[in-house]
């Protein structure tokens, strides 16, 4: 059996009195959409920035592909191929969707041009093209700053940059938050695009009809605690609710 892109095992976090996780499993296998669920205070942020590199377990292991790993940091964890989408998208709004998907990690010109610090803007906007291609993401324009586009296109770079440096694991939270219908079912799409691409993703969500939509696997927590995992073809919104609400798993009438 092929390892798990990303595991978790036995994962505890205490702040002072509070236990935050307390013994939580998780996997991401290749090739799916695994939606993470649980109600406010069930653990979820907390797992996520561990398994992202912002946080360290209290007690607990980590292993990509199988192999044990620690992670210290957000770029630790990108260097293992993991990468991740806040709500707040972490976009520079004054400048144009190429040079969002290289902030940071800029293209420089050959030869003497680059040791001087010049910008090959021209690879960056060639290769910004190429991805946005490969995961189908259509932009209203990729000359203007980003603050013009909307929010749907906005989430979309975003996610395409966390895919373009990322080969492994991406985790979504909430991407489809203030969006409206039509822009909500283009990032759905694209969610379904990365995955086809060869990245797995994590989406975080309280949508639980999107989570049912979009996912192949379902994770609840409750409590900082495993409480159920399912399949949406095996669950409902009821069943959900109520593993989210109560730890107890309610089948599909």
């Amino acid at each position: 059996m092929t390892a798990p892109l990303l595991e978790a095992r036995g994962i505890t976090r205490r702040f002072g009195h509070v236990q935050a996780l307390d013994g939580v499993d998780f996997a991401v296998h290749p090739n799916e959409i695994c939606a993470l669920i649980g109600d406010n205070g069930a653990g979820k942020s907390t797992l996520v920035k561990i398994l992202s590199g912002a946080d360290k377990p209290t007690s607990g292991t980590l292993r990509v592909g199988g192999v044990p790993i620690a992670l210290g940091s957000p770029a630790e964890a990108q260097g293992h191929g993991i990468a991740t989408v806040y709500q707040d998208l972490a976009l520079a709004p004054e400048l144009p969707p190429a040079e969002n998907l290289f902030l940071g990690r800029e293209l420089m010109r050959p030869g003497l041009l680059g040791r001087l610090g010049f910008i090959d803007r021209p690879a960056m906007r060639r290769r910004a093209a190429e991805q946005f291609a490969r995961l189908g993401v259509r932009l209203r324009s990729a000359r203007v700053p980003i603050s013009s586009l909307s929010g749907g296109q906005r989430q979309s770079v975003a996610i395409a940059r966390a895919a373009l440096w990322a080969d492994k694991v991406i985790f979504m939270d909430e991407p489809t938050a203030a969006l409206g219908v039509v822009q909500t079912a283009r990032v759905l799409e694209l969610v379904r695009q990365v995955r086809d691409a060869g990245i797995s993703v994590v989406l975080i969500s309280h949508n639980i009809p999107q989570v049912l939509e979009v996912a192949d696997r379902i994770v609840v927590l409750r409590l900082g605690r495993n409480v159920a995992e399912l399949r949406p073809a095996d669950t409902s919104v009821d069943g959900l609710v109520a593993a989210m609400t109560s730890g107890t798993r309610k089948e599909a009438a």
